[in-house]
């Protein structure tokens, strides 16, 4: 059994809707929303013998997580102070603070993989779909 994509269609199209650029909303609000959605999605298609789509779709949800905090910090100066705050060098916060370049592909630059990484979200209470599918799997 797999998953169809029509549904992976869906379920990508809300979590957009939960991680939108354009919305206002606090990142408590947004994981505990995207943790509500994502962990029934999950317990729905958990039958599915495959766990890479679960994979995946962790690291693009952290992804697009990545996205909203980046544009929360909105002025370079905010952005530097907050890499610093999370322990990247001064030298390479100034660099990546000071990026001309998007909000989507930023989120996926080496500097806030390994700042924003996995033990990150788990400590803000993101709950990964990976995990989650081991569990109703065994």
């Amino acid at each position: 059994v797999r998953i169809a994509k029509e549904s992976l269609k869906r379920m990508k199209k809300k979590v957009r809707e939960i991680t939108s650029r354009k919305m206002p909303y606090p990142m408590e609000y947004r994981i505990q929303k995207l943790n509500q959605y994502l962990l029934g999605w999950c317990g729905y298609f958990a039958l599915a013998d495959t766990k890479s789509p679960f994979r995946k779709l962790d690291g693009w949800i952290r992804r697009r997580l990545r996205m909203c905090l980046w544009k929360n910090w909105k002025t370079p100066k905010t952005r530097i102070r907050n890499l610093i705050k999370l322990g990247v060098p001064s030298w390479k916060a100034y660099e990546w603070g000071n990026s001309r370049k998007g909000y989507w592909r930023i989120s996926n630059s080496p500097i806030l993989h390994k700042t924003l990484g996995n033990s990150y979200w788990n400590d803000q209470g993101l709950k990964s779909l990976q995990e989650r599918y081991e569990f109703l799997r065994h």
